[in-house]
């Protein structure tokens, strides 16, 4: 059996463990019991953390390897082991050569110096004496670029977007969503037991929207080197493209853009707190948690950090001595800037900066200071990926490179989903 198989498996079990204890701590009344089981959790989510490392750093070696195997395009000729001829910049005819198929062209060696040349210069990529590009057109971001940019998400940013399902379908078409009910029934009853209709479905619509992040040409232009271009080209998108997303999985207006959480008319469920409530971890339980469907309790929780800090890390007993951790199982470790998380009662916590939601002491009364979702439950359509753009700017008579993609985002089922209010 194959090491990752076999801490597959493991990570299998961790997670079953994990589950079977917090779900005894969300029953327990029991303060001594609760800060017991949390801190076994303590142990199973650090062992769960490491065996997921291990797995990841297996599949980034995987990936690596098939990128390597992939380097020879469709078209290109070996010439003492270099890649040649595969794409060219103007008007030079590529060669022809040996044909591999099932490979992605815009990895290889000549594509990414032909699109760095593009982005500069402007001048076009051609493959086989035929242009693939032009500035009416633009051309396809590497997919290497791409695959930097997924792998940044897991470093800084894009803490909700990293989070969220990713999907590709059509846009303008509804797609329904959900899960369908059933009604059990003995055969040999006389009732007939009803159809179950597709009308019970909730049904959602993906539409073309096009966001653009614009770059420096002159910036650019000083980067000459083809590993310098593509380490900035990943950090520009990378942070202005993850952070637009963790906003507008919250606030997206859904007018020209993805629809956010809260200005989604399905979310409809609500939980009001005080400052004195938010503060008093028996009322999370009774208010908050004795009301939420077994289906749903697997969901996470987003906060801004000042209401972490101000309220829920500042819970005390009649003595004013700390219970935060032993009642909540509460853990920030928003000191980490990699992963600027936590745990509260046993679900992961998303921080925020105020800009995304606002903190207990800012906010109004009647306004949202946090977020219950379910994660895989939103969803983001990507269709084509990025492509870079070049034009000239009349205005202010310079090149102007910006990077393009077709995006949209939106809740799948709502039931879920639930926002705290400051009463």
């Amino acid at each position: 059996m194959k090491r990752k198989d076999i801490l597959t498996k493991k990570l299998a079990r961790l997670n079953a463990k994990k589950s079977s204890l917090t779900s005894r701590a969300m029953a327990s009344q029991d303060v001594n019991e609760v800060r017991s089981i949390n801190a076994e959790l303590e142990d199973v989510n650090a062992e769960i953390e490491e065996t997921q490392s291990e797995i990841d750093a297996i599949d980034a070696e995987e990936n690596e390897a098939a990128q390597r195997a992939a380097q020879v395009p469709d078209g290109a000729q070996l010439v003492n082991g270099s890649i040649v001829g595969a794409f060219a910049q103007g008007s030079q005819p590529a060669t022809g050569g040996e044909n591999r198929e099932n490979v992605d062209p815009t990895s290889t060696m000549e594509y990414r110096q032909a699109f760095m040349k593009y982005v500069q210069t402007g001048e076009p990529i051609t493959r086989a004496g035929e242009a693939i590009s032009t500035n009416e057109t633009g051309a396809a971001i590497p997919f290497t670029i791409m695959n930097d940019v997924i792998n940044t998400v897991r470093k800084r940013y894009g803490n909700l977007y990293s989070k969220v399902r990713k999907i590709a379908v059509q846009g303008g078409v509804e797609y329904p969503v959900g899960a369908l009910s059933a009604t059990f029934k003995w055969i040999n009853e006389k009732t007939v037991s009803p159809r179950q209709s597709l009308d019970k479905l909730g049904k959602v619509t993906f539409n073309y929207h096009t966001a653009e992040i614009r770059i420096s040409q002159t910036f650019l232009s000083q980067l000459l080197t083809l590993s310098s271009f593509e380490a900035k080209i990943v950090e520009v998108i990378a942070i202005a493209y993850l952070e637009a997303m963790d906003y507008g999985i919250v606030n997206g207006s859904g007018n020209g853009s993805m629809l956010g959480i809260l200005n989604d008319p399905r979310v409809t469920n609500t939980i009001t707190m005080t400052a004195a409530q938010i503060s008093d971890w028996t009322k999370w339980r009774k208010n908050f948690f004795a009301a939420l469907p077994l289906g749903y309790r697997s969901g996470e929780f987003i906060f801004p950090v000042g209401t972490v800090d101000a309220y829920l890390e500042t819970m005390a007993d009649a003595n004013n001595n700390p219970i935060f951790r032993q009642a909540t199982g509460l853990e920030v470790n928003d000191g980490d800037a990699r992963n600027p998380n936590g745990r509260f009662f046993g679900r992961d916590i998303s921080l925020v900066e105020p800009d995304i939601i606002a903190d207990f002491d800012s906010a109004q009364a009647g306004d949202v200071i946090g977020i219950y979702w379910q994660p895989d439950e939103y969803a983001i359509n990507e269709n084509f990926g990025f492509t870079m753009r070049r034009y000239f700017d009349e205005e202010t008579n310079e090149w102007v490179d910006k990077a393009l993609v077709v995006v949209d985002g939106k809740i799948l089922n709502p039931t879920g989903y639930y926002k705290i209010i400051k009463g």
